[in-house]
């Protein structure tokens, strides 16, 4: 095989670009090395057939060193361990139990739930003529209240979620780990909550659920569960402003979804591929030296997916690198969600959020307001998202 191409994530071109860097490192190897200052060099996968295999591959794991784990208060320590560190039958166990909660059937019955909170947050919105942020007015504040809804915070509570959902979303740092005791904290109460009163919501399911063995979440998994929520359900925001800013800038495409609103649940697909958030996946770690694309990966080397090389591998999708609102999923599918045993839980629910937010910002008559629609990206190397979403209602 060819060479492996070298990308250095700092390297301006490769941030500015990442859809065209990681492109042209696919079309020359399906593997590439990663560096980045103070980290130890990453293998990434390329191509689409290649990444799925990996994902699925039993060889690779998640585990503490795919994580930054913030420093915590003691008694947050049992928490701290989520699902998406644990593998084998610790990891089966637990997704038994809780992926009846999150079904696509489950997710579109909350459709009605997160309908008048995208109306309200829009109702919110300044009348006028006049230039709004969308970023921090309207995209930032949903998903925390989609999940403050699904998992029953009482309303006198939701102030201080939704600080904690804009402290998560914000990453990594002091702050965000000063926010953690609350959350977990919050999480406890809600749980307490809800096994003493019952109601139509996700924590409520996830505490009604028991596997044919008798087998339950103990009180631990499900408080480690609701703030992985927290931290993980804040992808919907970058999602949101990614697909109205793609929309925005392809007005042929916006046109066509305007004119056919069935068209959405497709779009909501596509856009995840085209322009989705997640440029790389969670580090997984070579359990025993493998053979990864004709390339020896020695035990304990980091691999990653670049899910901004594979959802656009002409392999997999024809024509890749044109958004296309219509284009029927075939049988590759993106993988903006993961694929394999970790595959995202709320990826439902991500989409049925997503759907309800352009359906109702697409019934207004929106048009960006930025002289240069590129400038508003985040020099960020792992996730493809905006730092404002300004536009003229």
């Amino acid at each position: 095989m060819a060479a492996v191409p070298e990308l250095d994530l700092t390297d301006p071109e490769v941030i500015r670009d990442p859809f065209g860097a990681y492109g042209r490192a696919r079309e020359q190897a399906p593997l590439a090395r990663l560096t980045i200052p103070g980290l130890p060099p990453t293998w990434a996968v390329l191509r689409h057939a290649d990444a799925r295999a990996m994902l699925a591959d039993p060889r690779f794991e998640l585990n503490a060193d795919s994580f930054m784990r913030p420093d915590v208060p003691d008694d947050c320590l049992p928490y701290m361990r989520t699902m998406s560190e644990m593998n084998g039958a610790e990891h089966t166990r637990l997704r038994r139990l809780v992926s009846p909660a999150f079904t696509a059937r489950r997710a579109a019955a909350f459709r009605d739930r997160i309908e008048p909170i995208v109306g309200r947050l829009l109702a919110g919105l300044p009348s006028g003529d006049g230039v709004v942020d969308l970023l921090p007015r309207f995209a930032r504040s949903l998903p925390m209240e989609v999940i403050c809804e699904l998992v029953g915070i009482p309303e006198a509570d939701r102030p201080r979620w939704l600080e904690y959902g804009a402290t998560v979303a914000a990453g990594a740092g002091r702050r965000f780990a000063e926010a953690i005791p609350g959350i977990m904290q919050g999480a406890r109460a809600a749980v307490a909550r809800r096994r003493a009163e019952p109601a139509d919501d996700l924590l409520s399911d996830l505490i009604r659920i028991q596997a044919d063995d008798g087998d339950r979440l103990t009180d631990t998994e499900m408080v480690t569960l609701v703030w992985h929520l927290v931290m993980a359900g804040q992808t919907p925001t970058n999602l949101v402003t990614n697909a109205l800013h793609a929309l925005l800038c392809h007005p042929g495409q916006l046109a066509a979804l305007r004119e056919d609103p069935a068209l959405m649940p497709r779009a909501v697909e596509e856009l995840i591929r085209w322009c989705g958030p997640t440029l790389l996946t969670i580090p997984r770690y070579a359990r025993e030296d493998v053979d990864l694309c004709g390339v020896a990966v020695r035990k304990g080397e980091p691999v990653t997916v670049s899910v901004a090389a594979a959802n656009r591998d002409p392999r997999a999708f024809e024509d890749p690198d044109r958004l296309d609102v219509t284009r029927e999923a075939g049988a590759a599918g993106q993988l903006g969600f993961g694929h394999g045993p970790h595959f995202c839980l709320g990826a439902s629910l991500g989409r049925v959020q997503t759907d309800v937010a352009l359906t109702a910002l697409l019934r207004r008559d929106l048009a960006l307001a930025a002289d240069d629609p590129d400038g508003l990206r985040a020099p960020d190397p792992g996730t493809w998202r905006l730092t404002s979403l300004p536009v003229r209602l």
